[in-house]
């Protein structure tokens, strides 16, 4: 039971925020299953309603909220019980409202139309799926979710910074509490800002704490978690078709489930930038692709391996080229790889006479393991070096080894939102 609590409650409270204003409206009963396994939508509102300076100044949270979802979080339970799939549905993504007055805006914006009927209905028509229970929580929530479960688990190969949130986590494994928690999943301006790299976050701390919870067999006692969901429940509402006989069932199932069988995805975008008067940038759903991912979810069927929900280049790239500065020793090498998209500087000029035996070999800045790893895909076989102080260029040393130069293609939504099961989550991955 808890992995529902747990992983409906951490999935609403990942959901970076919310001073939650209600559930759906009297009458409105979402408790039967679909027809092929049970939707839950988990949402967090962006509100600073209610809180004192002094929690804003402690959370982090300045600012004026939108009175709207900051994240939603759809989660899919298989018919057998034996499979979940979590999709994150950015707050940014340009859909009608299902109050029918025809009108288009961000996802987000239909809490403040209409709460959480409208949110359920909205998500309802975008996808084309039945939602059977609903789950909201907002700042405080979160931190108290958090801390109930005895904390969450933070890591990173990286330093991460951001004023905004709070974040300060530095390289390597954290223990943090609700507040701590708080900090690294609604953070988003880190290196690749925005939504989707801290939706990845978010995935990855959920499935970090999900198999916290099972390995300490959290989830094995009925009575333990039935306990556990009450005192989640003091910080997480629910619709008014789920209660905790509802979360008993679901979580029971969710506790069976391992790693492997637990999905994670974020819906496949087009258009990152989309520009709409009076409503300012969109996110475009990828048509073809999200229209996969929601039949798949319909029909029951994994989402992982799915080429029609997130074909995978030949060869892809974890970042983009474009952004890439690198140094190349050897003509040849620096034209192919500026053709490919990088940012080249020939500095052949200062080459040795005599090459190195071997391949090439990378040398980059501590926190450039992704770049180093696309420049390491367009250049098969090299090898890659650290370099404490190395500044913003990725040096390339051409070996006396035969140089072969492939394209390499970078695809936003596979580097930071492709399905995934939470055993290949790792909390290492860049995020």
């Amino acid at each position: 039971m808890l992995r529902l609590a747990t992983a409906l409650t951490l999935l609403t409270t990942l959901v970076s925020g919310a001073a939650w204003a209600g559930p759906p409206s009297p009458g409105d009963d979402r408790s039967a299953p679909g027809a092929r396994g049970t939707n839950i939508l988990v949402v967090g509102i962006d509100s600073r309603t209610g809180l004192s300076k002094a929690e804003k100044d402690r959370l982090h949270v300045g600012g004026a909220g939108c009175n709207c979802t900051d994240v939603m979080m759809l989660v899919h339970l298989s018919q057998d019980a034996r499979r979940a799939s979590i999709v994150s549905i950015p707050r940014d993504s340009y859909v009608e409202y299902a109050d029918g007055s025809g009108v288009l805006g961000k996802i987000n914006g239909a809490y403040a139309r209409g709460r959480g009927p409208l949110t359920v209905k909205t998500v309802e028509k975008a996808t084309g799926l039945r939602v059977d229970h609903y789950l909201e929580t907002g700042f405080t929530g979160f931190e108290q979710a958090v801390n109930g479960l005895g904390g969450a688990a933070l890591c990173t190969d990286k330093h991460l910074k951001d004023e905004n949130s709070g974040l300060d986590l530095t390289p390597g494994m954290h223990h943090a509490d609700g507040n701590g928690a708080l900090r690294y999943v609604r953070a988003r301006h880190i290196e690749r800002p925005g939504d989707l790299g801290r939706v990845r976050r978010q995935q990855r701390a959920v499935s970090d704490l999900l198999t916290r919870l099972t390995v300490e067999g959290a989830l094995a006692d009925p009575l333990a978690a039935a306990a556990t969901a009450r005192t989640l429940l003091l910080s997480v509402r629910t619709g008014t078709g789920t209660d905790l006989a509802d979360l008993v069932r679901l979580g029971t199932a969710f506790g069976r489930l391992g790693p492997e069988r637990t999905e994670f995805a974020t819906v496949p975008i087009k258009t990152f930038d989309h520009r709409v008067p009076g409503v300012g940038s969109t996110l475009l759903w990828h048509a073809e692709r999200s229209r996969a991912l929601w039949e798949a979810l319909a029909a029951d069927r994994p989402i992982t391996g799915d080429r029609r929900i997130q074909p995978v280049p030949e060869s892809p790239a974890p970042t983009n080229p474009a952004g890439i500065k690198v140094r190349v020793d050897e003509p040849a090498v620096a034209a192919a790889l500026l053709a490919g998209g990088f940012l080249v500087t020939d500095t052949s000029a200062t080459a040795p006479q005599a090459r190195p035996a071997g391949p090439p070999l990378i040398r980059y800045a501590p926190g450039r393991e992704g770049d180093a790893a696309t420049l390491a895909a367009a250049l098969p076989g090299a090898r890659r070096q650290v370099v404490p102080g190395h500044d913003a260029y990725l040096d390339v040393a051409v070996g006396a080894r035969t140089v072969t130069v492939k394209q390499v293609t970078y695809d936003r939504n596979v580097a930071e939102g492709a399905p995934v099961t939470a055993d290949r989550l790792g909390c290492l991955a860049a995020p």
